[in-house]
């Protein structure tokens, strides 16, 4: 491998498998050249989270490290895409750069309890669930900010379910078997499936249409707005509906935290 020309007709699956073998640096090089696109969308997709206090930039850079970590630990006998398995990384990463931040402004917080108030009114009131425009008339702000505020509130509780997660599985008892790979740790993969049956409970829960986003958001990965499209509604009422499902189980999550903690201290666990 002289130079880079040599593989640039070399697909990123090749490129992957040919740095498993070489563990050449350029081939590295190469990879993580390709991959910084991914970073940069989802430091954009993300970036409500981050820019009180921190620039896209640093994110990238960050993501940068991630990629060039995850290119040695990625395991290319199971059946994941590299990209997939970067993008959750990636977006750890940001969130656990927003965990160590008090990162959601006091007027994101007001804004989204205005509307919970303000649709439970007019729902009350009208006897269906209001639609944007009527939601946006009763607080006297435009359809834009609405959206927007409704934008960041679902970032909010989607970035909380995300911390409620990490830290169930970070509330690690009891004894730790040695093991070369923590996740193989036997409490470890224990806590996991344990978390894993709990959220889907959690999932059970919710109303259809709630099952039907987070599902074809979270499973089949469609955007909002063509979620919109499938289910014949607007697309800020799937915000709507996603942002509730996610409230829903941020508490159905944290309950299931605290069971854990009293069973921890009861000597149960």
């Amino acid at each position: 491998m002289n130079n880079q020309k040599d593989y640039k007709g070399k697909s990123n699956e090749e490129l992957l498998k040919l740095y498993k073998e070489t563990k050449d640096l350029e081939v590295k090089q190469e990879l993580v050249m390709r991959y910084i696109y991914l970073v940069r969308s989802i430091a954009l997709q993300m970036r409500d989270i981050y820019m009180s206090f921190t620039q896209i930039d640093d994110v990238v850079n960050e993501g940068v490290i991630v990629i060039m970590s995850a290119i040695d630990k990625f395991d290319l006998e199971k059946n994941v895409k590299f990209e997939t398995y970067i993008s959750k990384r990636i977006k750890g990463m940001i969130i656990d750069l927003a965990r160590k931040q008090d990162w959601v402004p006091r007027s994101t917080r007001k804004n989204a309890r205005d509307i919970d108030e303000a649709v439970v009114m007019l729902y009350n009131k009208l006897g269906y669930y209001p639609s944007v425009q009527e939601v946006s008339d009763y607080l006297n702000i435009s359809t834009e900010k609405y959206q927007e505020a409704m934008r960041k509130a679902a970032m909010f509780n989607i970035l909380s379910l995300d911390m409620v997660l990490a830290e169930a599985q970070e509330n690690k008892t009891g004894v730790v078997m040695p093991s070369s790979e923590e996740k193989e740790q036997p409490e470890n993969k224990l806590l996991m499936k344990e978390v894993s049956q709990t959220l889907a409970e959690g999932i059970g829960t919710l109303k259809e249409n709630e099952q039907l986003v987070i599902s074809l958001y979270y499973v089949d990965e469609l955007n909002m707005r063509q979620i919109a499209q499938v289910m014949e509604v607007s697309e800020p009422r799937v915000s709507q509906i996603h942002t509730n499902a996610i409230k829903k189980l941020n508490k159905y999550m944290q309950r299931f935290n605290e069971e854990r903690e009293r069973r921890h201290v009861s000597g149960i666990l």
